[in-house]
């Protein structure tokens, strides 16, 4: 099988060419049940198996986000399952959060060490606040049929955004929702996810949003945050650097997940809340002790 053995000259990764879409079509399977692309995951498997380890690893991550997600965002907006103005209020906050997440990773976390310690305190916070809001929602979806997923009629101010779903009435303070996008956007900047990763889990957690409402809106948003985030890691110069993606392994990485994220959107209304979260939280944590452990060894 060594003719299908891939040496990619900008990330100096070697390894076979059906390994990173596989790789990504299992992790965006599931993750995108939750909103949530699998980049976070994607990272620590270029880094820690692929060998991956310079700031372009980060716009990498961020290129697989835009050729992966349209599938995942494809299913939910045909389904009426994309709740629009939580869409928009993500994409305001976390967009001019990736600038200085970009900076701080090009500035004071180029070494791969403290830069995976760094990814083990964001994954350690996430999967705490995930198994957190296990209980908090007492009621679950049950049974396929379709109109109990849509979303209508949408209210929104300058105070609130408020909306039905499955027989409730669901609504979140557009303030502090923006602040968590805008912080989600600076994190994000710096780890190459996006941010979905971060702001899906504390949707559900903290503002009490079903999950099922939040998945599309958190992938739109990590979509369109993407584009910026890859433009800033290839154009924009700091301290004489910049870190574009190795094209040729992002894009195989995206088309795992573009498959891999259509399935996990159109499967996700026949899997259970506490189910999707269990399997984030369980995966979130394991990657982020790891990492965290490896920086004090």
């Amino acid at each position: 099988m060594d003719f299908l053995r891939v040496l990619f000259p900008v990330s100096g990764v070697e390894t076979y060419i059906f390994i990173p879409p596989l790789v990504a079509f299992v992790i965006s399977f599931f993750t995108s049940m939750g909103g949530v692309s699998g980049a976070f995951l994607i990272l620590p498997f270029q880094m820690s198996v692929l060998g991956f380890t310079t700031p372009s690893v980060s716009s990498t991550n961020f290129l697989y986000n835009i050729v992966g997600i349209p599938g995942g965002v494809y299913r939910y907006i045909h389904e009426r399952r994309m709740c629009w103005p939580l869409t928009w209020v993500i994409v305001s906050g976390t967009l001019p959060g990736v600038l200085g997440g970009y900076y701080i990773r090009v500035r004071y976390l180029p070494d791969p060490g403290v830069f995976k310690f760094f990814v083990g305190l964001v994954l350690l916070f996430t999967g705490f606040r995930l198994f957190r809001g296990l209980g908090r929602r007492k009621k679950s979806l049950k049974g396929n049929i379709e109109r109990e997923f849509d979303i209508s009629n949408i209210k929104y101010s300058l105070r609130r955004i408020e909306y039905n779903f499955n027989g409730e009435r669901v609504s979140f303070g557009l303030l502090p929702m923006f602040c968590l996008a805008l912080v989600v956007g600076v994190i994000g900047g710096i780890y190459g996810i996006g941010g979905g990763a971060i702001i899906a889990p504390f949707c559900v957690s903290v503002f009490g949003l079903p999950v099922y409402t939040v998945a599309g809106a958190a992938l739109m948003g990590t979509f369109i945050t993407s584009f910026a985030g890859i433009s800033i890691y290839s154009l924009v110069d700091i301290g004489g650097k910049t870190a574009p993606p190795d094209w040729l392994l992002g894009f195989l990485f995206g088309l795992g997940g573009l498959l891999g994220m259509y399935l996990g959107a159109k499967t996700q209304k026949y899997v259970s809340e506490k189910i999707i979260k269990v399997i984030l939280a369980t995966v979130i944590l394991i990657v982020s002790v790891k990492y965290i452990v490896q920086f004090f060894s």
